[in-house]
């Protein structure tokens, strides 16, 4: 990593307030060259707090951006940090109105072109892509990193129409645990307690509403931008990763949007390609990006639009492992997608994946699936830690049911979303279905590729709860996450079948399971070969401006393991612990200290799908030790089941000192009207 100072310009920082139509003002730090002339704007726009917790990371880009001549800005949304007002939901009608507002404020500044891009990674992608289709007439680029054009199907609520109970569960826990805590005085003034205090009242957990939405219905549609990608104008830049989630997004933006889009897609997590976080390798980032604004917002032409529609990484076969520093790899590029490089190829269960055996006389096989298969599934989010990714797939393989092929021949390179299709035969009015696609050495290790899942009362399309006619047959078809991998010699491509996923996916009541006919089912897998004229693709190496300077006291960091399963061998009951490892404790530069612990569990019992809970505890501390400020905040959150409710429960405690200034408790059933 380079770490940049000698910029073309000189900068300056200011924070202020930006004020709203309705009166509001939201905060905001702006770093601007020293400059007479005026500069296009780019905004980041999230809930996550610039005073503490994105600091450090704001500090790598923003004053970067300013250096090469961009007044590069930084805003808290709406009753979060030391902005103003109330928080809403993620992505509310609001917060996107006081997005275009500050867009406008922007673009009418003395120092400001007129011109102005949004840039942000998840909530930040999400939101930029969502006012960008609003169309407010300054916004003319877009910059979109690890972000969804799906907020049904392509986010931390739903999996092909199940309950993500792995990320459902811990994202509204988390959140709860961030919208409670307060401003700082520091930055907000003497005011800070009142504020603080009307926002806790107005706090409602996200998961009461999340779970009230279990089809796709007008509530994800809002902001879901694949409603109409034609209302997107600004020029947009999507950027993802194979270890992130909303990976496919980046494939959809670059087919769907009318007007100038290109695609990344790298080895990369949940995280900006230049920080240099497992796997890699990282990129130049922010000068790729600087190229995108140059183009777009300055008129330069730097190229960009001579570049493939989608530039991706292909990975080599690897062994499997929960943390990669780098993977072996190649960057290749496809002029449009779907690739006129890519084929969809058949794969079928009863022949080429028997691995050599001749199928039984009986077509039919049953998928039943212990309730704890899936404990090796990983994180839903690999932000770059050490028990990220899923080890190696032997055990969860022994609890699925799965289709080998024989020893491949050559090397085999897959860019896209293979598609299973299997004709299946049920015997409750409920079940989910999970295809994992692994990489099986000859020495038998097993790495995971890439998965899918679809539950069986969506199979008709996510706005549908239909359940399933007992006994009957039918074929159902669905993706899986998209994936650029090249498999090796001699190796072996396994489809695992199992019908339980837990804790990524929420259980079905019944935990019947399912058989499929393996004489109608197949997998088709996107090979892709490469054109005689390969595209180069290239990088620059990494560089940032200089860091913020947080400080990690030594002995401050949790000591529990970042992921651990245990099994109740008598009572035949598995639990998994997870530790998501946010931050521990950092002292920032003006004195804040800043205290995060958090603690996931998930816990289910042998055989009894309705066993399934969910915990999670967060514990949020920030103090001045020179002005005796000391505010903490505590969450506990729970998810229960019977085969017709959801149960949640809710508590959370704040402190100002030793005074208890909030507490409530929330519990909700809600009816499992399709997860």
């Amino acid at each position: 990593m380079r770490i940049r100072t000698d910029f073309p310009y000189e900068t300056t920082r200011e924070d202020l307030r930006i004020p709203l139509p309705d009166g509001t003002h939201l905060y905001a730090r702006i770093w601007r060259p020293v400059t007479e002339e005026p500069v296009p704007a780019l905004l980041e726009y999230l809930p996550y707090r610039l005073s503490d917790w994105t600091a450090p990371r704001d500090w790598q880009r923003h004053p970067w951006y300013a250096g090469h001549g961009y007044a590069s800005v930084r805003v808290d949304v709406r009753g979060h940090g030391n902005s103003e007002g109330l928080p809403g939901d993620e992505y509310d009608a609001t917060e996107l109105a006081d997005g275009v507002a500050v867009v406008e404020w922007l673009a009418a500044q003395p120092w400001c072109t007129g011109k102005v891009g949004m840039l942000g990674i998840s909530w930040g992608g999400f939101n930029s892509l969502q006012i960008a289709a609003l169309a407010p007439e300054p916004l003319k680029a877009v910059v979109t990193v690890c972000s969804t054009d799906d907020r049904y199907d392509n986010d931390v609520h739903y999996m092909g129409g199940s309950v993500l109970a792995v990320d459902m569960h811990a994202w509204a826990a988390t959140m709860l645990a961030f919208v409670a805590r307060p401003p700082d005085p520091a930055h907000f003034g003497e005011d800070w307690k009142r504020q603080w205090l009307t926002r806790l009242d107005a706090v409602e957990p996200f998961i009461h509403t999340w779970l009230a939405h279990q089809t796709r219905d007008a509530y994800w549609e809002h902001g879901s931008v694949c409603e109409d990608y034609s209302a997107v104008e600004a020029a947009v830049l999507a950027v993802g990763g194979w270890h992130d989630p909303y990976r496919d997004t980046v494939l959809r933006l670059v087919q769907h949007l009318p007007g100038e889009v290109r695609g990344l897609i790298g080895p990369w997590s949940h995280q900006y390609p230049d920080r240099g976080l497992p796997p890699g390798p990282a990129i130049g980032f922010l000068q790729e990006t600087l190229r995108w604004w140059d183009q777009h917002l300055k008129g330069i032409d730097t190229g960009v639009l001579d570049e493939p529609k989608l530039r991706s990484w292909i990975s080599e076969a690897h062994p499997p492992a929960t943390v990669y520093e780098e993977l072996a790899g190649s960057w290749v590029g496809d002029p449009s997608w779907p690739s006129p490089h890519v084929t969809m190829t058949r794969l079928a269960l009863d022949a080429e994946l028997t691995g050599g055996r001749v199928p039984s006389d009986d077509p039919w096989v049953r998928v039943r699936s212990p309730q704890h298969t899936g404990l090796d599934a990983g994180r839903f989010f690999p932000f770059g830690n050490d028990a990220d990714l899923p080890p190696d797939q032997r055990e969860e393989d022994g609890r699925s049911v799965c289709f080998d092929s024989a020893p491949l021949g050559h090397a085999q390179a897959i860019l896209g979303r293979p598609r299973v299709t299997l004709r299946l035969r049920c015997p409750a009015p409920h079940g989910r279905v999970i295809v994992r696609l692994c990489e099986v050495g000859p020495d038998g290790a097993s790495t995971l590729i890439t998965r899918g899942v679809l539950n069986l009362a969506a199979r008709e399309g996510r706005d549908k709860a239909l359940a399933w006619q007992p006994g009957t047959i039918e074929k159902v078809s669905f993706e899986l996450n998209a994936i650029g991998h090249r498999f090796a010699p001699g190796n072996r491509l396994r489809l695992a079948l199992s019908s339980s996923y837990w804790p990524w996916i929420w259980p079905d009541a019944e935990g019947m399971g399912w058989s499929v006919d393996v004489t109608a089912s197949r997998l088709e897998l996107p090979v892709r070969t490469p054109p005689s004229d390969e595209p180069v693709v290239a990088f620059d190496a990494p560089e940032q401006s200089a860091p913020l300077g947080v400080v990690f006291p030594s002995g401050t960091a949790t000591a529990r393991p970042e992921r651990t399963v245990v099994r109740y061998v008598a009572r035949g009951t598995w639990r998994l612990e997870v530790d998501p490892r946010y931050g521990g404790t950092r002292v920032y530069p003006d004195g804040l200290e800043f205290t995060e612990d958090a603690l996931e569990t998930y816990e289910i019992q042998e055989g009894d799908p309705l066993s399934a809970r969910t915990r999670s505890d967060w514990s949020v501390r920030l103090r001045r030790p020179d002005s005796a400020w000391d505010a903490r905040v505590r969450t506990r959150s729970e998810i229960t089941c019977t085969a017709t409710e959801f149960i949640t429960t809710d508590e959370l405690t704040c402190q100002d000192g030793d005074e208890t200034v909030f507490h409530r408790t929330w519990q909700k059933r809600i009816p499992r009207t399709a997860g």
